[in-house]
Order: structure tokens, then sequence, then C-alpha cells
């Protein structure tokens, strides 16, 4: 099974052949670069203040088969040239980066390999006529919702009074069927996930600050893991629309804009609830992240390296968690999941089969 790879450290990703090296240390400048080699470079601008100490031996170099990578997470500032992307985008690896703070900054998307103009048409067609891109964009919501309640009732049985939750929020699932344009679905998707965290303080056994949503910045710790999960589950979502032939610029429930992959916003609604939201779950319960693992700025908080590590493992370890799924009667990863709602969404497109979201049924 391939693996994604993250890197936090200084030092450069070189290619020899069909193998990647990372090669921790300094970065070589631009004209030191080896002959007949393809390489990233990755730096680290911060500047020890202890004294100098004697100079450590130089690490050797960890080799990474390129039929091992499912994409490459960039954590730190960092140069690369276009050999390398040329390469990562023939062996159809995807690359994504993270600012300072953490938060996605963009992805290096290859070309697509599967591409398909009949499909293409079709998903537009889909999206400009306004019934048919409501009945997707309903039920990208009443997945996501159905999720929500999965996790409030889990709680519920399990001495977390929930019940006002599921309730008001089972009452706001009526409504959907009789949305008549995208602005109100919107309205009633951004109500129950108001309600949902305004759930939060029964279930995290944690005295940090969390009081409402806030993403721009978040200010506080929940509101900064909320905003990091979701970040990631963003780019794996890309990554599995690329292995399909999906258009990932063309949605129905966000609005399609500039400067995202809007179809990666709404399939990542029906997974917030299973990936982003129960890891926060259990690793702030079992104190896995705590105070520590947070840097707090002037109205802005977000993980430190520390704690996005932290986040980072288990996040890595539900992505290949396997179930026995119901339909297709074998083990399937987490991640997989994602990829067959791309494909259930292609039938719908191509009116083959009717779209049913996805919904946790463990």
């Amino acid at each position: 099974m391939k693996r994604n790879y993250y890197i936090f450290s200084s030092g450069k990703l070189i290619r020899r052949q069909n193998t990647l090296y990372f090669e921790p240390g300094e970065s070589m400048e631009p004209e030191e670069e080896l002959p007949d080699t393809d390489e990233l470079q990755v730096e680290d601008d911060s500047v020890a203040e202890e004294e100098e100490k004697d100079e450590p031996k130089p690490m050797p170099r960890r080799p990474i088969p390129v039929e091992d990578i499912e994409a490459i997470y960039c954590f730190s500032e960092m140069r690369f040239n276009t050999k390398f992307l040329n390469f990562i985008s023939q062996k159809q690896i995807t690359l994504h980066l993270f600012n300072y703070y953490g938060y996605y900054s963009g992805s290096f998307y290859p070309r697509e390999p599967f591409i398909s103009g009949k499909l293409l048409v079709s998903q537009v067609r889909k999206y400009s006529e306004l019934s048919l891109r409501l009945n997707i964009a309903r039920k990208f919501v009443q997945g996501a919702s159905d999720n929500i309640l999965k996790n409030l009732m889990y709680y519920n049985s399990r001495d977390k009074d929930t019940s006002y939750f599921i309730e008001a929020i089972k009452e706001m699932q009526v409504m959907l069927p009789g949305c008549t344009d995208i602005n109100e679905l919107m309205g009633i998707e951004g109500n129950m996930r108001s309600l949902y965290y305004k759930s939060w303080p029964l279930l995290l056994d944690t005295e940090m600050e969390f009081g409402k949503r806030e993403k721009h910045p978040p200010s506080n710790p929940v509101n900064a893991l909320i905003s990091f999960g979701n970040s990631l589950l963003y780019t794996t979502v890309l990554s599995e629309i690329y292995k399909t032939q999906l258009n990932p610029l063309v949605s129905y429930l966000h609005e399609p804009g500039e400067r995202r992959f809007s179809l990666s916003l709404d399939i990542a609604e029906i997974f917030k609830p299973l990936l982003s939201d129960r890891i926060i779950f259990s690793l702030v319960n079992k104190k896995q992240i705590q105070e520590k693992h947070f840097t707090k700025e002037l109205n802005f908080c977000h993980l430190n390296e520390e704690g996005r590590k932290v986040y980072l493992k288990e996040y890595d370890e539900r992505l290949k968690t396997t179930i026995q799924h119901r339909s297709l009667k074998r083990q399937v990863s987490y991640r997989h999941l994602i990829r067959l709602e791309c494909y259930k969404l292609i039938k719908e497109i191509i009116d083959e089969k009717e779209y049913s979201p996805f919904k946790i049924w463990w």
C-alpha cells in the first residue's frame, strides 16, 4: 500500500533513477546542485540560539521507492526545480504545501491521467441545471448530517446527553427536500454544523477553550485542531479525486471559484465526522494533544510542530484503518472509502446509478 510522506526537517529530496532519497541537513545553494539529479530542497530558516557544538556526523540518506509514495506533504520552507516536478508528475504523485503555521497553502496537481471529455461535459451539465445540482448538493448535506448524528448518538449512548442536539439536527434534516436554491441549502448545512460544534464541550474531556467555530484565524486550540484536520482531509480528498476521471474544479454544494478545488470541499463534508472530528475527540480525550502542543499569538492559535506530528501520526493510521465493506464484502481502508465515494458520484453524473452518500455504519 502506498504511503503519505511528511517533511518537517531541513534537508533535501534527491531523485536517483526510481528512488527518492531524503538527506537531512542544510540545503545546498542552487549552484551546488549535483549533476544528473532532480531534487527538492527543504530549508529551515530558524536560527539556533544554542552555543556552537561539535559538528554532528552527517546522517545517512533514507531511500524512498517512488512506487511507495502516495503524496508528499511539506511543512517547511523549500526550494524545488522543474525537473523534480516533472518527475513526480510522471509518477502521478501529488505535492501538498503548508505554511509556517501548518495551514494548507496549495498543491502541485499533476496532469490528470484519466481524463474523460464525456464525463466533464456531464459533470458541467449537472452543475448548470439547478434542479440537478440541487439534487447532488442536497445529498452531500444529507450524508454529512447523518454522520454528524452518528457521532452524537455514539456519545449519547456513553453517558453524554446529546439528545437536544440530535433532535434539533433531525428537525433541520426534514427541511432539506424543500430547499429551492444552493444558498438556502448552505444555510441549513451551516446551522447544523454550528449546532454540532455547540455540543463539543460535552464530548471533549478537556479544559481547552473552544467557544464557537472560528476559521480566519482560529483563536483557540480546538478551532486550530479543526482547521488543521479539515485542511488535511481536503488534500486527501483531492488526491483521491485525482485517481478518478472527475474534475475537481466542478462542484455542486460549494460554488466553484478561483484558486480552489471546490469538489474536494463537497466530498470532504461527508468525511469530516469520520476523520477530522473523531481524531480530535480521540486525541484530546486521551490527552495525546494538550495545551503544550499549541502556539498562541494575538487572537491566533495554531498547532506547533510537535502537535502537528502527533495529529499526523493518528491521521495516517486512520487512513490505513480497514473495515468490512457491506456491499463489496471485503476489507477496505478509510482512504479507499473516499475513492469509492468518487466512483459513486461518477455513476450519478453519467446517469448510471443514483448517488447515495457514504454513511457511517459502525
